[in-house]
């Protein structure tokens, strides 16, 4: 990730949580961070800055301090939902890439190179034509809040979910119903909750599957039903689904199928991000099975971005025809760091509770109201700097600051039991 500030703390780590491996660990970061340099409340998402301490916010889009993640790493991160970070070298070793010094750096087309398209298409089950690659899934997000709804149209979002999601809606002035998914249900797809929200202003509902910060899959018997409540009330929406995790399966867990060509009521959207460890290629996709939105969403890519990058998208497309042997390997290693998460839940069972994730690097931890108050749950987020730690705050999903999203595809595997551990003495201090 780009700047972060937190991985340049040199030798000034927390001794009881990283010992020298750790420190190691957060050294090479530190090398590899240093080359790169690089909201407002509304309906159930809390404002994620300090008011006291900034300006007024006047820009367009919500202010949501899960931008942090880009400024800030800290040697026991916690908070990153992506796999390890794939290196240009382990792209550069695959086939495929053996005439890359002689690559035009003109401009691609608006669509996407076919090439790139063609790899989607295949892991997604339809056809290259209906595939629109964008810089992330973020980009695609961005697009369809613009071009799918107008002034006055509604959208239907169910959260909590990745701030963007909501973000991009509310910057193009759409008026967004939110479904909270909950905690106790298992953040299962609320489908009377959004039957009650759709209306003939309704244009898009959004959802993810599986869905970010839980890791919870949504079932096709749910998808079709939620398909047939949109037929009777809201004819003219598209459904959009964010698949971005879907491939990070555990284990040898069979990968659930992309809905892209279920009906051609719905838009997926995905990338190289997160299963794949490639979130600096800064390229998704959108499927896109109507013809007239996939040349609108087309002009409007091109009157935002132009194009991607030929650069990204060539080695992007070297990777996704090489998707399974670089899956493979990173299933396994989040299939063992799952047993290890679910073991250290079950021994702080009595402080804390979470919800099992289907698929994806994330899951979500809830403190137990038990055995933290809300000073207590203050404390927890003030004490984890000193422990090295980083946690993605519930409050910036549209959850409560009593939840995070923890991820554990990110660290190397020998991390992971000092980022347990470090996360029990955290708890600990909070409860002293």
């Amino acid at each position: 990730m780009p700047g972060r500030e937190g991985a340049a703390r040199g030798g000034d780590f927390h001794q009881g949580c990283a010992g020298a491996a750790v420190r190691q660990f957060a050294a090479d970061r530190m090398t590899n961070d240093s080359q790169q340099m690089e909201g407002t409340s509304m309906n159930g998402f809390q404002q994620n800055f300090d008011e006291t301490d900034s300006p007024a916010w006047r820009g367009r889009f919500p202010r949501n301090e899960i931008i942090s993640l880009l400024v800030v790493n800290r040697p026991l991160n916690l908070a990153e939902s992506t796999s390890q970070d794939l290196t240009v070298g382990e792209l550069l070793d695959m086939a495929g890439l053996g005439r890359i010094r002689d690559l035009k750096l003109g401009y691609g087309t608006s669509a996407g190179s076919l090439a790139l398209r063609e790899a989607i298409a295949e892991g997604c089950g339809v056809s290259a034509e209906q595939i629109i690659t964008t810089q992330g899934t973020a980009l695609g997000l961005f697009l369809l809040a613009f071009e799918v709804c107008r002034s006055g149209d509604e959208a239907v979002l169910a959260t909590p979910c990745f701030p963007p999601s909501r973000d991009c809606l509310v910057g193009a002035g759409v008026n967004v119903r939110e479904i909270k998914l909950t905690f106790e249900h298992g953040y299962g797809l609320d489908l009377d909750g959004i039957d009650a929200s759709l209306s003939s202003k309704t244009k898009l509902v959004s959802i993810a599957s599986p869905q970010n910060p839980a890791g919870v899959q949504t079932s096709r018997a749910d998808i079709e039903k939620l398909l047939a409540l949109m037929e009777k009330r809201s004819p003219e929406a598209i459904l959009f689904v964010d698949e971005t995790y879907r491939e990070a399966a555990y284990g040898d867990d069979a990968v659930a199928d992309s809905f892209a060509a279920l009906d051609t009521r719905i838009v997926t959207g995905a990338s190289v991000s997160k299963a794949l460890g490639a979130p600096g290629l800064r390229t998704g996709w959108l499927t896109v099975a109507d013809t007239d939105l996939r040349a609108r969403l087309n002009v409007a890519k091109m009157n935002t971005v132009i194009s991607g990058s030929v650069l990204d998208e060539t080695l992007a497309t070297v990777l996704l025809r090489h998707r399974e042997g670089v899956l493979a390997p990173r299933r396994r290693l989040l299939a063992s760091a799952l047993g290890e998460l679910a073991q250290w839940c079950e021994s702080e069972r009595e402080r804390v509770e979470w919800v099992r994730p289907d698929a994806g690097a994330l899951c979500c931890v809830r403190l137990r109201a038990e055995a933290f108050d809300e000073a207590a749950v203050s404390r927890f987020w003030d004490l984890l700097p000193a422990h090295d730690l980083q946690l993605a705050s519930g409050a910036w999903f549209g959850e409560s600051r009593r939840v995070f999203r923890l991820g554990f595809g990110y660290l190397p595997p020998a991390r992971l039991a000092p980022a347990l551990s470090a996360l029990s003495a955290a708890l600990d201090g909070a409860t002293a």
